[in-house]
Formats: C-alpha cells, sequence, structure tokens
C-alpha cells in the first residue's frame, strides 16, 4: 500500500513542481513585495514593512477608477454574455443539419486577433467628424440621434462600447461549449417529457437547464475571472493611455505600475495584485457556495 502511495506521488510529482514554481512561489513573493514599502527593484532594497501600500493603492484615485471600470464590466458582461450564449446555443441545437457550420461561423472571433477585432469596433463606432462617422452613428442619424463620440467621447459611451466589445469576445468560446454540453443530454428525458405532455419552457427549465448547469457554473466562474483580468480589450478600443481616458482596468492599473509612463513601483503593483486576488477569491468562493443549491452533478 505504501509502495502504491509513493508511486502516486511520483506521477503527481511533475505537475506539484509545476504549480510550486510557476504558481505558487509567485503568489507567495507578490504577497511578500506588496509590504515592503519604499521597494527599489535595482537595489533589491527597501526602507520598510508595513501597510502602506495598500493605502497608497486604495486612495489612488486611478486605481478607484480602475476598480470601478472592472467591476462595471463583469455585471454587464459576465450576465450578459452567459445569457445570449445560451439563447443562441439553444437555437443552434433546434438546427440539425447545418449545426457544424454555425457552430463554426460563431465560433470564429474567438480566434481572431484581438486588436484586429478592436480596429473592427473603432471603425464601427467612429465620430472623427461630422463627415466621417461609423456605421453604428450612421444607423443613430436616421432616427434623429446626433452621432456620439464612443472612444473619445462621454463615459457611459466608452463604457457601452467596451463592454460590447468583450461580449463579443468571450461570446464564441460560450457558444461551442454550451452547444456541446445541450448536445450531451440524453433524449430519453425529452421523450418522457413528451408523452407526458410537458410545454416547451417547462422542459426548459425543468431539464435542459439542471442537466447543464454544471456547464454553465463553470461559465460563470470563468466569465467573472476573466473580466477582473481584462486589459487587452480596452488597449485594443483606447490605447495604451487608459488613465488619460478613464477607461483603465485594475490589471492594467498593474501594469502601469510596473511597466508605463508611472512605472518602477512593483511594491504599489503587488499590493493592488493582491486586492485584485482577494477580489477574485471571495467572488469564486460565494458562486461555489450559490452553486451547492443550483448545480446539478
Amino acid at each position: 500500500m505504501k509502495f502504491k502511495n509513493l508511486k502516486a506521488w511520483l506521477y503527481l510529482l511533475p505537475a506539484v513542481l509545476f504549480l510550486g514554481v510557476f504558481m505558487l512561489y509567485p503568489l507567495v513573493d507578490v504577497i511578500i513585495y506588496s509590504f515592503e514599502e519604499g521597494y527599489n527593484s535595482a537595489s533589491q532594497t527597501y526602507f520598510g514593512v508595513g501597510g502602506y501600500n495598500y493605502q497608497y493603492v486604495l486612495n489612488d484615485p486611478y486605481f478607484l477608477q480602475a476598480l470601478k471600470n472592472t467591476f462595471i464590466l463583469v455585471l454587464i458582461t459576465v450576465p450578459l454574455s452567459t445569457a445570449l450564449s445560451l439563447v443562441i446555443s439553444v437555437a443552434l441545437s433546434s438546427i440539425k443539419r447545418l449545426r457544424s457550420w454555425f457552430q463554426t461561423l460563431y465560433f470564429l472571433p474567438y480566434v481572431t486577433n484581438t486588436l484586429a477585432v478592436g480596429l473592427v469596433f473603432m471603425i464601427l463606432f467612429d465620430q472623427r467628424s461630422q463627415d466621417s462617422i461609423g456605421l453604428i452613428n450612421t444607423l443613430l442619424s436616421y432616427v434623429g440621434v446626433d452621432p456620439i463620440d464612443f472612444i473619445n467621447g462621454p463615459y457611459w459611451a466608452k463604457m457601452l462600447v467596451l463592454s460590447l466589445y468583450t461580449v463579443w469576445i468571450v461570446m464564441p468560446f460560450k457558444i461551442l461549449i454550451l452547444t456541446s454540453s445541450l448536445a450531451s443530454v440524453d433524449e430519453i428525458y425529452y421523450n418522457a417529457a413528451k408523452v407526458d405532455g410537458t410545454p416547451r419552457w417547462r422542459v426548459f427549465t425543468k431539464i435542459t437547464l439542471p442537466m447543464i448547469s454544471p456547464t454553465l457554473f463553470y461559465l460563470i466562474i470563468t466569465g467573472f475571472i476573466g473580466a477582473f483580468k481584462a486589459y487587452s480589450d480596452a488597449v485594443a478600443l483606447f490605447g495604451t493611455n487608459l488613465n488619460a481616458n478613464e477607461m483603465n482596468t485594475i490589471v492594467g492599473y498593474i501594469y502601469d505600475m510596473l511597466y508605463g509612463d508611472s512605472g518602477g513601483f512593483p511594491s504599489y503593483a503587488s499590493a493592488a495584485a493582491v486586492i485584485l486576488f482577494i477580489v477574485v477569491l471571495t467572488i469564486t468562493v460565494i458562486n461555489l457556495l450559490v452553486s451547492k443549491k443550483n448545480v446539478h452533478y
């Protein structure tokens, strides 16, 4: 028995070493950096240990703006993208002959370069002048709405574009996963419901949703984590100077503290990273607690 346990641990050893070196060690290192005040990466020195880095970050208007943007993005994009993906996946599941073709079509945005999609969105929502406006502003003009500068204009307009862009980017993966999950539901349940004359809406709520609830839960969890890590989406639309555009995210703030114009402050960046870790961990734990009652394995 002991030999079998040793053999099992030997099989696990490469994965344990990988996780330890590339996940556990960096996490511990970042936590240590976050408490080192005045850390200098060149000389590897600091002048004190305490919570000043957290105090600075939590009072930094740029971080508070990034925190606000990230939460708004999460609250809009995760429910919206999941709901739309579910509707489209259910519709695709009813199309037997062209299902594979439609799956490929919907998956294309996922494999398209992020910056390329951002450029397309910039063109669609463009409003450089009255003579050069994008398709969205052209359509708005038909209903009597003046052109809106979605890229450099009011905050709500920029957040709207960023949210739509994020939903567009994440939906293909969710559609592919949900379509596969719907296809795996045993037909015997649907046949039994037909015999009983069960309405379609009740079949969907009492059979389909419970059967695919583990997949939905997985997509919601990964959706929250992905939305909290958003950065490239904002860069693709608004450029690298996100603080000036009031469109930075938490990950963007961390990057700026390390490498941006205000870079060279790894302690502040580490404190912001730890705060992000705590936020994501809290949201994940809440989802896990909720899933115990609503997810059926």
